[in-house]
This record gives C-alpha cells, sequence and structure tokens, in this order.
C-alpha cells in the first residue's frame, strides 16, 4: 500500500493531504519491526506492507490499524455525542485522525459504544468497526457492565431484594422490568449506611441505573462504570485519557 494511502486510511486527510505531509517532511517511517528509530520520508508513493507498519507524523507515533478499537476514561460534564447542546464532546478529547477515519458510510471515525450520561463517568469503548459495535449493544450477548453507585438514601435488605428481582421502568410507553445480576457492597458498610454500591447490569436500557433506583424511591448521586465483559478500567487511565485496545483486552469483551 502506498504512504499516501496508508495515512488517508488513518484519517489523516485526503490523499492529496497525505501526499502534502509526506512531501512537507511531516511523516518518518519506521524500517521494518524492529527499528527503534524512524527515518524521515519524503516520496508518498513508496508502497509498505500495511499490517504492523509504524511510522511518525509531526513527531508522534502512529501505528497502521485496519480498525480502530480503544477505550476512553470518560470524564464527567461530557457528551457522547458528535453534536453535544451543554457540555463538550468526548470526541474533543481524540486526535483528528481518530475522529477522521474515512468509513464507507456518511459517518466518520470511531464512534461510541452506546453512551453514557453526561454527569457519568468511567469506561467507554470506541470503534469504528460497526460489527463490533453491533455486537458490543446487543442485548442478546448479555455482556456483563459493572457501575459503581452512590445513593442519596441509604439502601435497606429489601431494596437490593427488588433491584435484584426486578423493578417495572414504567416510565416508558411500554413498561418493562429491569434486574440487577449482582449487587456488592464494599468492604465495612454497615447496617444502614448502603449509600455506595457495584452494580452489575447485563442489558443498556435509557438511564437504567438511575431509573431503577427512582422506582424503589431512592436516586443516584454518582454513577461510574468500572468494567464491560470482564475489561476494567485501568487504574493508570485518568479522566479525559485513551488509549487502543490490545488484542487480551478485546478477548476480556467477549462473551464468557
Amino acid at each position: 500500500m502506498q504512504l499516501q494511502d496508508i495515512l488517508y486510511s488513518q484519517g489523516f486527510g485526503t490523499r492529496r493531504v497525505c501526499a502534502g505531509l509526506v512531501q512537507q517532511g511531516w511523516v518518518e517511517v519506521y524500517e521494518g519491526k524492529e527499528a527503534n528509530v524512524p527515518v524521515k520520508w519524503a516520496q508518498s508513493d513508496t508502497d509498505f506492507v500495511a499490517e504492523g507498519f509504524r511510522f511518525k507524523v509531526q513527531g508522534v507515533d502512529w501505528h497502521y490499524a485496519d480498525k480502530a478499537y480503544l477505550m476512553l476514561h470518560k470524564p464527567a460534564n461530557t457528551e457522547c455525542s458528535q453534536k453535544p447542546s451543554t457540555y463538550p464532546s468526548i470526541y474533543s478529547l481524540l486526535p483528528s485522525p481518530l475522529r477522521l477515519r474515512p468509513q464507507k458510510s456518511a459517518v466518520q471515525g470511531v464512534q461510541a459504544v452506546g453512551r453514557l450520561d453526561q454527569d457519568t463517568t468511567g469506561l467507554l469503548l470506541l470503534s469504528d468497526d460497526g460489527q463490533f459495535i453491533h455486537r458490543m449493544s446487543s442485548p442478546k450477548k448479555h455482556l456483563p457492565k459493572v457501575y459503581e453507585v452512590t445513593v442519596k438514601h441509604a439502601l435497606d435488605d429489601h431494596q437490593v431484594k427488588q433491584l435484584l428481582a426486578g423493578v417495572v421502568l414504567d416510565d416508558d410507553p411500554k413498561p418493562v422490568r429491569a434486574a440487577a445480576c449482582e449487587i456488592v457492597e464494599p468492604a465495612g458498610t454497615a447496617q444502614g449506611e448502603k449509600l455506595h454500591l457495584r452494580l452489575t447490569l447485563t442489558t443498556g436500557k435509557y438511564h437504567q441505573v438511575k431509573r431503577m433506583l427512582a422506582a424503589i424511591g431512592n436516586r443516584v448521586e454518582g454513577l461510574h462504570r468500572s468494567r464491560i465483559g470482564a475489561l476494567e478500567l485501568p487504574a493508570d487511565l485518568l479522566p479525559g485519557q485513551w488509549r487502543w485496545l490490545s488484542a487480551g483486552d478485546l478477548e476480556k469483551l467477549k462473551p464468557q
């Protein structure tokens, strides 16, 4: 694949723009898998093997990825929308090439796999692989998602049992039942002090956690998604930061 085509496929602009980046000396290439020092490249039509290809654009390291799979630590007061209404978009946290990766559809770049509310923090997946997005979002897969929940009023045992048994979300045109598959109280929680819960869901309805707590007469004060499937939000990935998913990460997202 020609260098300008590789750059185009990774979201660095049109082929003409990508050729210009090379000709202006902004592109460096790692020649071989073992290379540690990149070489400035001047020919945009040079052919390279795309798989495993590593390069730099304007001093930033990149690698060729046929499809992009990312995790983002979503901070509070951000919206999972390309056209946010009140708060900044999560997409503004990503570098331009990830937002501009070419697609066959009208939508460009990586897209969020599902959404988190503007005040909800935690693990968010993004990709430009439509099949992956559909698989991760499908309710048929029953992929568990773990949330750390802070509630306004202490929960009693009866309310916990209600959440596990299932509550009716009757604010829908067609009332549906939603249940937690597991609720864990943090160590040291005393009776009458159940303000913090770890709640696991295998469905993903709109505002589900908030609506479930409202259905038992409570209110969510803080919500953080800490895990999807077997993939946990890394402790060293700070709010607003992102990283590529490794092969091991992708394996953890498969239904067990």
